[in-house]
């Protein structure tokens, strides 16, 4: 584990990889953040450290983003950022596959596949919900979804990027909670359909 990788923050992960530390929450928050004033985030679809079904991933047709839910921030949260990332995906960066701001300051939650209200563009630099693919032959990624309460409402256009949320964020984070899943592709089938008789 990298000495970059706070300890609350391996603490809070149910499995901690070296690629957590390239999360944004490692940027934006620290212990005292973290589950502030009981602040939690959680999905019906999946339990925390549990499994993405493929209905959310580039494995299945018409796939959508999971629900999520939250509890109540603190008080004097003026809005709500969720950011998920790939703890595991290659580069420097964590691959983005959601940045949705103008979330209310309160309790509430997305349903499956709804629109948030402001969507920034992920890792492929779409404006919209980056649905899974690892390589076939990876192990399993940790995707960490996280969410901010801020003390004051973001000012961005829709279709900003990570770098643009996160400098408007910085320092103004209040609260912050995360839940992770993971999603491994079952490996490439080699059998070309063409059998061979003698």
């Amino acid at each position: 584990m990298p000495s970059s990788l706070p300890d609350w923050l391996v603490r809070a992960l149910p499995t901690p990889v070296a690629g957590e530390a390239r999360l944004t929450v490692a940027q934006l928050a620290d212990e005292t953040m973290l589950g502030r004033g009981g602040f939690a985030l959680a999905s019906p679809a999946f339990r925390n450290g549990g499994e993405l079904d493929p209905s959310f991933t580039a494995d299945e047709e018409d796939a959508v983003a999971p629900p999520l839910e939250w509890t109540a921030p603190p008080p004097g949260t003026q809005e709500l950022v969720l950011v998920v990332e790939d703890a595991d995906s290659k580069g420097d960066e964590a691959a983005c596959h959601w940045l949705v701001w103008g979330l209310s300051g309160q309790k509430g939650k997305l349903l499956e596949g709804e629109v948030p209200p402001r969507v920034g563009k992920n890792a492929h630099r779409n404006s919209e919900w980056l649905l899974p693919e690892p390589p076939h032959d990876d192990p399993p990624h940790t995707y960490v979804f996280q969410i901010y309460a801020l003390d004051l409402p973001l000012t961005l256009m829709p279709g900003a990027d990570r770098a643009d949320v996160v400098a408007a964020m910085q320092g103004h984070v209040m609260a912050a909670a995360v839940l992770t899943a993971t999603y491994q592709r079952e490996e490439e089938d080699d059998w070309d359909g063409v059998e061979e008789f003698e």
